[in-house]
């Protein structure tokens, strides 16, 4: 029988990509409900073709536009924060894939997990902001949590043949972005279209800027923590600009496993799709004979201070990674909208995690007001 699918961000490059993997394998997947944030006219493009039993616009004011576009066709129409929580309630749904921006996916997501759904877990910003809290309602409903993060879903390839032998080490490894070689006097002039520029990956603009600001590396470090269990201090950040090793992970006996591939994204989102299974992929094979050589690198802290506030924030523990997140959240908007510099976001967040009000042991309700806090804070700092 086919797997049942609720795409949550369908309208993103990994919702999209997520769906030419569904387009690959009609006779394993179909696609029960689709969510967007605001962009209409892809969603609908999505919805003619993939057939979905309830598209959802979690922009309210583009209800109208997508309920008049889609009128012709038997596919239920909502909108709303409100909706996209409810719609992966829906019975026949087995995984949910949320792919959705930001903070905005830590709510769909608890509800998923809350309804016995499988996640395959594009955002890393639900593990962020709330980790603790995600993974023990993901024991609670044993239902299984299976990344799509191309460094994440290497460790968990790495992991799978691994018969419970312990991990000595996390070796999580980053391009670098567009501005590994640049000294801090050019950071201080970088343009949004530069950092728009990945050197490997093509993404949306979002994660782009963070990983040119390498918070995207602190984020993926700090997600690592709760994915595999393991204490930050056995995360070891390595820079690899030709992005072919994944990841890795050193045993306790000093044997270290790699997982290779193209910098293609398809290739996660299809392994969580179909774990323990893997399918027969059209894309395009590791060539080595295309690689002279891969190097490893230090990252550097100090040009890339977010990467150490990411370190300080999970240290820290309780709400600190929430307010981490939420003032990034905020000075990457400022930055794509030409209002910030890109040394003022470390500037910023720095500001903003000093000035919040700490929780230890936050419950869900305390999130969502330290999420709503640190957003003000950090916007009224530049």
């Amino acid at each position: 029988m086919k797997r049942r699918l609720a795409i949550l961000g369908s309208t993103g490059s990994i919702g999209t990509q997520a769906l030419e993997v569904v387009h690959e394998h009609p006779d394993l997947f179909e696609v029960y409900a689709l969510t967007a944030n605001n962009n209409v006219e892809r969603l609908v493009n999505q919805a003619r073709k993939f057939m979905p039993e309830v598209v959802v616009i979690a922009n309210e004011q583009k209800y109208p536009e997508l309920k008049e576009a889609l009128e012709d066709l038997p596919i239920k129409v909502w909108a709303g924060a409100d909706a996209i929580a409810q719609v992966v309630q829906s019975e026949p749904i087995e995984m949910v894939l949320t792919a959705m921006v930001g903070y905005s996916g830590l709510r769909p997501t608890m509800a998923a997990i809350k309804a016995g759904k499988a996640i395959a877990l594009a955002n890393k910003e639900t593990l962020v902001v709330a980790g603790e809290l995600v993974t023990a309602l993901a024991t609670e409903y044993k239902v299984p949590i299976l990344p799509v993060d191309s460094e994440h879903s290497a460790i968990f390839q790495c992991l799978s043949g691994s018969c419970g032998n312990p991990v000595e080490k996390i070796l999580l490894t980053a391009s670098g972005g567009p501005f590994r070689t640049k000294t801090l006097e050019e950071l201080a002039s970088v343009t949004k279209s530069q950092a728009l520029k990945h050197p490997n990956w093509h993404m949306g603009a979002k994660i782009t800027i963070d990983s040119a600001s390498m918070m995207n590396k602190g984020f993926e470090m700090i997600e690592a923590k709760w994915l595999f269990g393991v204490a930050p201090s056995q995360i070891q950040i390595v820079v690899h600009p030709q992005s072919v090793i994944h990841s890795m992970v050193q045993f306790e006996d000093g044997a270290v496993m790699a997982q290779l591939g193209i910098p293609d994204m398809k290739l996660p989102i299809a392994y969580a799709f179909s774990f323990p299974k893997r399918m027969k992929s059209p894309g395009p094979r590791l060539d080595f004979r295309q690689y002279a050589s891969l190097t490893f690198e230090e990252p550097d802290m100090n040009r890339f201070r977010n990467l150490a506030y990411a370190f300080d924030a999970v240290e820290k523990g309780g709400n600190m990674p929430c307010i981490l997140n939420a003032a990034n959240e905020v000075v990457v908007a400022a930055f794509l909208e030409d209002r910030i510099g890109f040394l003022q976001m470390s500037d910023v967040i720095e500001a903003t995690m000093a000035k919040s009000a700490f929780i230890q042991n936050p419950t869900y309700e305390d999130y969502v007001a330290t999420d709503a806090e640190a957003r003000r804070l950090a916007a009224e700092l530049f």
